[in-house]
């Protein structure tokens, strides 16, 4: 039976392999998350690219901690605008339906970004039996909801990200349509607080656009996991050794697409004289 040590851990029976192995046992990394990945659950690190659609050239990244991505649409895209600062228009930003984000969608639209992604939205648990809330205009004079029968809902106030808008039970009680609308007294209706914003962002999200994403985005983020890194795993522990390794790994990336589009005399001409 294995002595242990008062970490916990089996003692160490000699040598530097040894101390290693059992540090890497007894220590898990101290700042991974788990994270849903095409093998399940497993602890992972978030790695954000942003790529130049006319060059090919990731001109920003980002590794967090962050299982999700509907976080990082606002950040990594004032990052891009950083680097591409002085373009003299404005910036367009693809990305697929993880980043889908109101109030970053908002904020980025108030910065002269134009982001095009697919708007996530709430499952109609009721099917086909009742009104989706797709099927109530809103009345941006009035700031009321008009139901399929004409009648006007009224805002309630706000619940957290969602304005809440509530018909008069005695309009839903007397209407011909409630069968197909609410089995409660009256009907309830959430809108977003961005809504708007949300909107035009999803109508922005042409099948065309999305086409372009992944024929921009996809093939550096594969070349970074399997060609330059070698494998889709970090050697190096710590959310600032992921960042690192990222960073080392996109840098050689970007000389690699350079020399191809520039080729050697004039990258090396160029790299000089900055």
């Amino acid at each position: 039976m294995p002595s242990l040590s008062k970490s916990g851990c089996p003692a160490s029976r000699g040598g530097a392999a040894a101390l290693a192995l059992e540090k890497l046992r007894c220590h898990a990394e101290p700042e991974v998350g788990f994270m849903r990945t095409a093998q399940g659950m497993l602890p992972a690190y978030n790695v954000q690219t942003a790529v130049d659609a006319e060059h090919g050239l990731i001109v920003a990244q980002k590794v967090s901690d962050e299982p999700a991505d509907n976080r990082s649409l606002l950040p990594m895209a004032e990052a891009a605008q950083a680097a591409l600062q002085g373009t003299g228009s404005a910036l367009h930003v693809v990305a697929d339906g993880g980043y889908s984000n109101g109030e970053q969608a908002a904020a980025c639209e108030s910065q002269g970004i134009v982001p095009h992604i697919p708007a996530k939205r709430g499952v109609n648990t009721q099917g086909a039996k009742l009104f989706d809330r797709t099927a109530f205009r809103y009345q941006e004079q009035s700031n009321t909801m008009l139901c399929p029968a004409g009648h006007s809902l009224r805002s309630n106030g706000r619940n957290g990200r969602a304005l809440v808008y509530l018909a008069r039970p005695e309009v839903c009680g007397a209407c011909a349509l409630k069968p197909q609308c609410t089995s409660s007294r009256r009907r309830i209706v959430h809108r977003h607080v961005h809504e708007a914003a949300l909107q035009r962002m999803h109508q922005r999200a042409t099948p065309a656009i999305m086409q372009l994403r992944r024929r921009t985005v996809e093939y550096p983020f594969a070349l970074l996991k399997y060609a330059i890194l070698g494998h889709p795993r970090f050697l190096l522990r710590g959310l600032e050794g992921a960042r690192c390794e990222v960073a080392l790994a996109v840098m050689a990336y970007n000389l690699k697409r350079m020399l191809n589009l520039m080729g050697g005399a004039a990258l090396q001409t160029a790299l000089q004289t900055t």
